[in-house]
């Protein structure tokens, strides 16, 4: 009995500690701003992360390079595999014309708020699309992927005032309590008002599904949106692209923490 109370709490610590990295950390079409290391606001906190000797907060491609090494080792020791998602949005198929302005990140005369948004989205995209190849060609039982939560009405149109008050009057007159829901209903948007539809729960339902789900096993990078496989752009596609912002954002965090 004992043993296997053991064994049990070994495989559940295992299941917690290898499960998944989430990363979903967000803002939205900010007016120009540098972040703290330098790096233009929007691409900084989206896809790059915080410079942890300046903030405890720790995100995206720096949050998942420090917790690699540990999930390579859980999943080695544990036999169970590892999943490692990166919460990106349908908006990454309108950055700019370029994708990843590498030679124009902190560009403050050509910049615009949305494609600016799109591009860190874009950026989340690659992100897991090479971190799901390298991890394939180590063997690793981890697999990484991208989501579109679906558009929830939270604050992150606060940077639109008009955006954020549309979506303050129609989210309490369209969106259902999540309880009233069928499992399929938490998962779809509203087809009237797709937009405005998901509430933060019924927003993580991809995410749920990606992390959790049997059928997800052994899936890599791949990028979903209702709980489902879902098409990303052309650009997301590229494995040149994808492996050059990989190079140049390791850059980035070299130079912000030295």
């Amino acid at each position: 009995m004992v043993l296997t109370i053991y064994n049990y709490l070994l495989r559940l610590k295992c299941f917690l500690v290898l499960l998944f990295a989430r990363n979903n950390a967000g803002i939205m079409a900010t007016p120009f701003m540098l972040s703290e290391e330098n790096i233009e606001l929007q691409f900084a906190t989206n896809h790059v992360g915080k410079n942890f000797q300046h903030s405890r907060i720790i995100r995206h491609f720096l949050l998942t390079n420090l917790l690699l090494e540990t999930m390579k080792k859980t999943a080695d020791k544990c036999k169970h595999e590892g999943r490692i998602i990166i919460v990106s949005s349908r908006r990454h198929k309108f950055p700019y014309n370029e994708g990843i302005r590498f030679d124009k990140i902190n560009d403050e005369s050509g910049y615009n708020s949305l494609s600016a948004y799109g591009q860190s989205k874009l950026a989340n995209v690659l992100h897991a699309n090479e971190l799901a190849r390298r991890l394939r060609e180590e063997n690793v039982q981890i697999t990484a992927n991208s989501l579109h939560p679906g558009a929830i009405a939270t604050n992150l149109f606060r940077h639109y005032s008009f955006l954020n008050g549309l979506v303050a009057a129609l989210g309490k007159h369209v969106m259902k309590d999540v309880h009233q829901w069928s499992p399929v209903q938490e998962s779809l948007q509203l087809s009237t008002f797709g937009m405005f539809a998901l509430n933060e729960l019924q927003g993580a339902a991809t995410t749920c599904y990606v992390a959790l789900h049997p059928d997800v096993k052994g899936m890599t990078g791949k990028y979903y949106a209702d709980c489902n496989l879902a098409e990303t752009s052309l650009q997301a596609k590229d494995q040149d692209l994808a492996r050059k912002l990989w190079d140049f954002t390791n850059n980035l965090i070299d130079k912000s923490t030295t």
